[in-house]
């Protein structure tokens, strides 16, 4: 079984950055929540204040304006060809994706590769509210655990460091830069 990280790492950037800009495109009265994404960010990333969950929760307020349905499926037809050569090339039936991305942006997409197994941030796609914790680093290995008990995980990938417990418990691990891959640096 192998294991992959989503954004940077099988998909060319970031999807949720990407959808936030194609929703501001179609839906401008996101940019009302401008000067409280503004401070939010400020809040977190500046003055180091609350939580990631907290920061993305005050982000996916965008959400109300949106056609939820609507436009996560024309983003995905948009967007589905940037999932990167390397894994439509190595593509297995019983790949998981575990992501700190939203499951209801990441959901549609799987589902169009074939992807059976995902685990991502659960959050409400009309008010950005989530349920449990962001899933990333440590979280992802609860989840996995959690699904998979002891199965083991036979490679692992990865675009960043932060996922350094799930390459762990890993066979074979992979650092994705663009379209290369690495072993894992585990000094780092």
């Amino acid at each position: 079984m192998n294991v992959y990280d989503f954004d940077k790492t099988i998909y060319d950037g970031d999807s949720t950055a990407d959808f936030y800009i194609f929703s501001l495109k179609r839906h401008k009265k996101i940019l009302l929540l401008a000067p409280s994404l503004f401070c939010a960010f400020c809040k977190f990333y500046v003055f180091k204040i609350g939580t990631k969950t907290q920061f993305k929760e005050k982000m996916y307020r965008f959400l109300k304006y949106c056609d939820i349905e609507k436009d996560i499926k024309d983003f995905w037809s948009i967007n589905l060809g940037k999932i990167k050569p390397f894994y439509k090339n190595q593509q297995k039936e019983d790949d998981v994706i575990i992501s700190a991305s939203p499951e209801f942006l990441l959901a549609p997409a799987c589902k169009e590769l074939g992807i059976k197994y995902l685990m991502a941030s659960v959050v409400d796609k009309n008010t950005g509210t989530y349920s449990g914790i962001n899933c990333h680093g440590e979280e992802k290995v609860r989840r996995y655990r959690e699904v998979f008990k002891s199965k083991p995980i036979d490679e692992f990938y990865s675009d960043s460091y932060s996922d350094t417990p799930l390459a762990k418990i890993a066979d074979k691990a992979f650092i994705v830069k663009e379209n290369k891959l690495s072993e894992w640096d585990f000094t780092k």
